[in-house]
């Protein structure tokens, strides 16, 4: 009876209704927040079984975990710098390696703001937007103001956040009197009465977003899959209803 009872649960046990799904960590910008929830919910119902988590931060502190040995599964970026700086370590997949989605940089404020060099007036004190070392928004930010040659007067009043929803929320809060975020950042305070004046593309690097397999998984299949579904028509598609520019536009 003893060995029959072992033989139960062993059986149990190994029966497909008691393994774990199949999860995989997806670090990710922060830009892409509402964007990846999304798709790691149709991702889900897409693949049975399988279940994509998500780490969210910005794209250099992201860079910095994966560095020290973090888990992580799939990188998504909002820049080339930090993908670029992984690839030559060897902690990504070159070739799993794509560009998957593009953005846009815009100022925002509660004061009409219909030029970049209005920022250098009184009238705005306090301008929020990513610290460029580690924040790509911050990065593309610093240079359109090196462009538009107001980088210099306008640095004193300037305040630099962790990541690009952190200068979102100053402005949403009144905290600063304008920040620099992406297009995408702007459909999530549409009920506010904000206006955004959109920052010329050249005035700044392109704004690219690549995906990349980790190199230390142990789901590359899955990773790859994930990748797969991103750059697909339904992942892309999703990417399009949250603002971003796809791959195919």
């Amino acid at each position: 009876m003893k060995k029959l009872f072992t033989y139960i649960v062993i059986l149990l046990f190994l029966t497909p209704t008691t393994l774990r799904a199949d999860e995989i960590l997806i670090s990710a910008a922060i830009s892409l927040q509402d964007a990846f929830r999304e798709i790691s919910e149709e991702y889900a119902k897409a693949n049975p079984g399988e279940r994509a988590n998500l780490n969210f931060a910005s794209s250099g502190q992201l860079k910095k975990q994966i560095e020290i040995g973090a888990r992580a599964d799939v990188f998504a970026s909002a820049s080339s710098v930090e993908m670029d700086a992984l690839e030559e370590q060897g902690l990504v997949i070159a070739d799993s390696r794509r560009v998957f989605a593009r953005n846009s940089l815009v100022i925002i404020s509660y004061k009409k703001i219909s030029d970049v060099k209005e920022l250098e007036s009184n009238k705005y004190k306090k301008i929020a937007m990513g610290n460029p070392v580690t924040v790509p928004a911050g990065k593309y930010a610093k240079e359109a103001f090196e462009f538009y040659q107001i980088y210099d007067n306008i640095q004193p009043k300037l305040i630099l956040t962790e990541n690009v929803r952190q200068a979102l929320d100053y402005v949403a809060r009144e905290v600063v009197d304008a920040g620099v975020v992406y297009y995408t950042d702007t459909l999530l305070l549409r009920s506010k009465s904000l206006y955004a004046f959109m920052i010329f593309d050249k005035a700044h690097t392109p704004i690219k977003y690549p995906i990349a397999i980790v190199t230390g998984t142990k789901k590359k299949r899955a990773a790859r899959r994930f990748i797969d579904f991103v750059i697909s028509e339904r992942g892309q598609g999703i990417l399009l209803k949250h603002g971003f520019k796809t791959i195919y536009q």
